[in-house]
């Protein structure tokens, strides 16, 4: 007999908890069961890759043990080719039910019916599942995962009926008793698409049977341990607490990246002594540059205009709109998991800001010709004054045509530095950056290594600090001189960078930006203006 495989940290679909290192699903929602126990039909949402699939699986398949309950999860990704197609969709679906059952092992009476019912297009669903309960000795449980994949008139279809069929339950008629929808939008996008306002309640939408809308968390530190325990359980292998608690940062606990940071440092990287927040740091450097398929999904979405009218304010740190419609669009990004909360409006966790600007700087970094090498000094540090000289040639030569091709143009100064900056620090150093919506404002910390005259492990820091100054408004000088002396009190440094992009329409030519002069802050701190 083959002794059984190790357990991994799982990157791609739904835990095993034969193969995976993984939290009990159950305890990740607890409010599932109850909703279940009392026949409610409810909304779990969550981005891709939170666990959604495995903690339904999870609780189907500990309700039906228990003997009450026939449990079943239903992916409807296969009915996304199906788009309005009502009957084709209903077609799908129902094969994937007959489907799922089959996998699961049930006996006989509990499957659902093999054949299609004859019934009209738009009725068929709700005929099939209401056949199957009146067939079925136990309670019938749906958890129709991917909900999020039926399309136009399929996904009115859907609801409708089951919005039909829930109603018509007090009356006698068989149906589920519980129905779970799962993906990743909140129930309001679901009123939209099934003809309601997201606003208020609508007769003509389906939601109005809804008891809950839960949304699946991200891990805590503690949580984050607790699985990183269980290879530590296994291998002998520890992270340190320093580990854990830069993991914890650097991810905000999202559970793709906590076990992709993981992956990458253990099975990647193949680190076999113990794992320290360098080597997590490095893991991180790796995923960004590798561009995994769930941050590749993520940058996919970038240039959709309801997400580009969100992180455009976020990045270019002024107000966002304040239109109803912007709020819509404010939680379809928080349902895509790329910000953190619907109020104050921040990238969900600095990997993400990383990605972020990275990808949205791509276009600047292919104008680029000069080499990272050359701002490396004798004695090892970063040249930085050379960085922003250099920055200026490249500015009055690029900038303007560069501003016009950006797609998120009100941030489109902050974008192309920060373009500029990685592309001739990210060879020996690293970037930090801070931004929000409302802050008018980019912060960065340039850390670049180097070797002391002694041979000791130094890390050179260099603090700067992004404002604009737009159309009909002061001289940004003051307040970023103010904003820029409390960054370097926090980084407990003495110098910094004030760079102030002028965007009016009297700016000086092209040609002639690009001035340097010296300035004080409040506490004495030594800063360069650069106004280009």
């Amino acid at each position: 007999m083959r002794p059984p495989r190790a357990r991994y940290f799982n990157t791609t679909g739904p835990c095993d908890p034969q193969h995976h290192h993984m939290l009990p699903p159950a305890e990740r929602l607890p409010q599932a069961r109850d909703l279940v126990e009392m026949d409610r039909y409810f909304v779990l949402h969550a981005p891709r890759q939170t666990g959604k699939t495995t903690a339904l699986r999870t609780l189907a398949a500990e309700l039906t043990a228990e003997g009450d309950i026939a449990a079943l999860m239903l992916s409807c990704e296969r009915a996304k080719a199906a788009d309005d197609d009502i009957a084709w969709a209903e077609t799908i679906l129902l094969k994937s039910l007959r489907e799922a059952a089959a996998r699961s092992g049930w006996p006989e009476q509990l499957l659902p019916p093999d054949h299609l019912p004859q019934d009209p297009a738009g009725t068929r669903f709700g005929s099939a599942l209401s056949e199957w309960c009146r067939r079925c000795p136990r309670r019938v449980v749906l958890f129709l995962d991917e909900i999020d994949a039926l399309q136009g008139n399929s996904l009115v279809s859907i609801l409708s009926q089951l919005r039909d069929g829930h109603n018509a339950r007090p009356e006698g008629h068989p149906f589920p008793a519980s129905v779970v929808l799962c993906g990743l939008r909140d129930v309001r996008d679901y009123k939209v698409a099934s003809g309601g306002e997201p606003g208020r309640s609508n007769p003509a939408s389906p939601f109005n049977i809804v008891a809950e809308s839960l949304r699946l968390g991200d891990f805590t530190a503690d949580e984050i341990a607790e699985l990183y325990g269980q290879h530590t359980e296994a291998t002998g292998q520890e992270f340190t607490k320093d580990a854990v608690d830069r993991v914890f940062e650097l991810t905000q606990g999202q559970p793709w990246l906590v076990n992709a940071l993981a992956n990458e440092v253990i099975f990647k990287m193949k680190v076999t002594g113990t794992i320290t927040a360098a080597q997590v740091e490095d893991a991180k450097e790796r995923l960004i540059r590798a561009r995994a398929t769930h941050l590749n999904a993520l940058v996919a979405r970038l240039h959709e205009p309801r997400v580009e009218r969100v992180i455009e304010p976020i990045v270019a740190g002024t107000w966002p709109s304040t239109d109803a419609s912007f709020d819509d669009d404010v939680s379809y990004v928080h349902d895509l998991g790329i910000i953190r909360g619907t109020r104050e409006l921040e990238i969900a966790n600095p990997i993400y800001r990383e990605v972020l600007l990275r990808v949205l700087g791509d276009r600047t970094e292919r104008f680029m010709k000069a080499n990272p090498h050359s701002f490396v000094l004798p004695d090892g540090r970063f040249d930085l004054p050379l960085l922003l000289e250099e920055f200026v040639v490249f500015w009055r030569e690029h900038g303007e045509v560069l501003i016009q091709q950006e797609g998120y143009h009100e941030a489109a100064c902050q974008i192309i530095l920060m373009a500029f900056l990685h592309r001739l620090v990210n060879g020996g150093g690293q970037l930090d950056r801070e931004y929000a919506a409302g802050t008018k404002r980019l912060d960065v910390l340039v850390r670049w290594p180097y070797t002391g005259p002694e041979g000791e492990r130094l890390v050179q820091r260099e603090a700067m600090e992004l404002k604009v100054w737009r159309a009909n408004g002061d001289d940004p000088k003051p307040d970023g001189l103010a904003q820029l002396d409390r960054y370097l009190d926090r980084l407990t440094l003495n110098t910094g960078v004030l760079v102030i992009f002028d965007r009016r329409p009297e700016a000086p030519p092209w040609k002639e930006r690009g001035a340097f002069e010296q300035a004080t802050t409040a506490s004495g701190r030594q800063i360069t203006l650069l106004r280009v």
